[in-house]
């Protein structure tokens, strides 16, 4: 994968390892920064929740970056489509089932890079 790719999934990888990061470690601490339109009782509450969907955001990271060290051309390019297409898809499983702002936050830059890898690999 080209440099040019490698970037910009590596800026796809960096959100969602912030994403893991807020939901797994802070989400009682920042998540109303954040999430303002949550209550700390309702962060307290779900903080078992949250840490499990942060443990899939940084599953999602992981997969990115390996596609990014991956020096087989083709093998990278199909880790990253995997893995920006996973992104992909719980971005509209996101939007639809809890807020619509995931589809602009997650889903369309990860759909963006999907698209750009393709011309740039």
């Amino acid at each position: 994968m080209s440099l040019g790719a490698q970037v910009l999934v590596g800026i796809i990888a960096i959100e969602h390892i912030f994403i893991a990061w807020l939901e797994m470690f802070a989400w009682t601490s920042k998540g109303v920064k954040f999430f303002p339109q949550l209550d700390q009782d309702f962060l307290k509450k779900t903080k078992g929740m949250a840490a499990n969907q942060g443990l899939y955001n940084g599953f999602l990271a992981a997969g990115l970056i390996w596609a990014i060290f991956i020096t087989e051309v083709v093998w990278s390019l199909y880790v990253a489509q995997f893995f920006l297409g996973c992104v992909i898809v719980a971005g509209l499983f996101g939007a639809m089932t809890s807020s619509k702002a995931i589809l602009y936050k997650q889903m369309l830059p990860a759909l963006l890079v999907l698209l750009a890898i393709q011309f740039i690999h």
